[in-house]
């Protein structure tokens, strides 16, 4: 397992390259320059004080020199400033990454406890009437866009009802709060985006664990175990359940980079202080360090998905072993 790690991990190197490479290429391709958030709004800007502001900037350079400085100050750690406030881009995604961190591994965490347990029971009792709903909202989940569904819950639930806050993580009167009501305000506050993100994660799960629980049940080794007289919830859960965990396991390292990726708009609409949320705001106002900051995170993020899901099938399955 170790050789196998060490290899994966040495491999990740040219994939993160690869992917800050064509992240920086794409980004000079993209239409205006971060100067025009200050050229445009100050018409008395002369023509000496834009090309200044350009070469602050070093946007005067060839993309390709700009992209080896930035490879060689990421080698150390340093993603430069923001172009907005001049901020340490470091520090600014030290604050939101917590913040994205929370969201996204409560997310998984509803729906992979939601989605098995809907999966397995739907496949036990194929056909019955909990088969048949769970199926319906399961189409539904797929159907209907995540973005829509959380206006509507913001709406309801939130300005008609009042049951719930729309945006932010902590309230204003947050730090005059006991450690107790502190913990409610910031459940409350998670809510609405945590639901709305493990929203088509779950259906899609739901539904891949039914057809994986359906597909294993009929093999000879659960008629097996069945024929032997034991109990129902251990043929179920141990014999069962476990081999059915394999392919499912492979979407863990697919759904990170969707939710990761999800975060940006569900952040944004919930007003949420994370990554996403402060990548939005980089894309608007063109701040190429933050942008590239936050695109080696999520890389760095996904691709550490993608291995954790690898060395899960060890885990679900003693016979695999890497080499």
């Amino acid at each position: 397992m170790t050789p196998y790690l060490i290899k994966r991990l040495f491999m990740m190197i040219p994939l993160l390259l690869g992917i800050t490479l064509m992240t920086f290429f794409i980004m000079q391709l993209a239409p205006g320059k971060p100067t025009d958030l200050v050229t445009d709004l100050n018409t008395r800007m002369s023509s000496e004080a834009r090309e200044k502001l350009v070469k602050l900037y070093e946007l005067d350079r060839p993309w390709h020199e700009r992209y080896w400085k930035w490879l060689k100050r990421m080698s150390r750690l340093d993603f430069g400033t923001s172009f907005r406030d001049g901020r340490p881009v470091i520090k600014k995604i030290a604050e939101s990454l917590p913040a994205t961190l929370l969201l996204n591994i409560l997310s998984l965490i509803l729906i992979f406890t939601a989605a098995l347990a809907i999966g397995i029971f739907s496949a036990v009792k194929k056909d019955s009437l909990f088969d048949k709903i769970s199926t319906f909202f399961v189409y539904l989940g797929f159907s209907v866009p995540t973005f829509w569904v959380a206006l509507l819950l913001m709406i309801g639930l939130g300005l008609k009802l009042g049951l719930l806050p729309i945006s932010g993580l902590r309230s204003i009167h947050y730090s005059d709060l006991s450690a107790w009501r502190k913990f409610l305000d910031m459940s409350a506050h998670l809510v609405l985006p945590v639901f709305v993100m493990a929203l088509t994660g779950l259906a899609g799960l739901a539904r891949y664990s039914r057809s994986a629980m359906l597909e294993v049940i009929r093999q000879d080794y659960v008629r097996t175990a069945r024929a032997k007289g034991l109990p129902e919830r251990t043929v179920i859960l141990k014999h069962a359940f476990r081999n059915a965990l394999i392919p499912i396991v492979t979407l863990l390292g697919l759904m990170l980079p969707e939710l990761i990726g999800g975060s940006f708009i569900f952040e944004t609409i919930f007003a949420y202080p994370g990554m996403g949320r402060l990548g939005y705001d980089a894309i608007m106002a063109r701040d190429y360090p933050m942008l590239m900051g936050i695109g080696t995170i999520v890389a760095l993020l996904t691709l550490a998905g993608n291995l954790l899901a690898d060395l899960l099938y060890a885990f679900c399955d003693p016979r695999i072993r890497y080499q």
